[in-house]
């Protein structure tokens, strides 16, 4: 926000707000205290399907169910809600209108271009974009890399990116 002359206007409690901009010096000096994602979950219909496609993509998979499934990588975790604990209407900790294939998630492939579509050549994945040049998010949404799309046995979105 900028006064009549065109100058930085300072609000109380905050630092000021610079020329040309809507943001003032307070958003870039706040410390943010979430850091990552834990875990996301979304609804499945083909269990064993599900699972075997992310066993073999390199993922973790906790089987243990019986109503929710989970995949790792990393620190983060995918939950798969079985289908008699998403359609009971006593679940009620989800997204209300989640339906199988609601999902669409960007991993990062640490490899090559080349060695992540000769991965999913070898599991059979059909690539359905790319590899194409993307914006991801590192560096604040600035960094790009080259990214493959392809879908899960639940028609979930897959993107995988490379970064340089």
């Amino acid at each position: 926000m900028l006064s009549a002359n065109n100058r930085a206007v300072i609000f109380p409690n905050c630092d000021i707000i610079l020329p040309g901009s809507h943001r003032s010096l307070c958003d870039w000096n706040a410390t943010m205290a979430i850091t990552s994602f834990d875990h996301v979950a979304i609804p499945i219909e083909n269990v064993k399907e599900m699972l075997s496609f992310y066993d073999k993509l390199g993922f973790t998979v906790n089987d243990s169910g019986p109503l929710v499934y989970s995949v790792h990588f990393g620190d983060n975790r995918i939950n798969f809600h079985a289908p008699d604990l998403w359609q009971s209407k006593r679940f009620t900790l989800r997204g209300p209108m989640s339906q199988p294939g609601c999902g669409d998630f960007c991993f990062v492939w640490n490899g090559s271009e080349a060695s992540l579509v000769e991965h999913l050549n070898k599991m059979s994945a059909e690539i359905i974009e790319g590899p194409v040049e993307r914006t991801g998010g590192r560096s604040r949404g600035n960094d790009t890399g080259i990214s493959v799309y392809i879908r899960d046995p639940d028609r979930n979105l897959l993107e995988f990116i490379v970064y340089p």
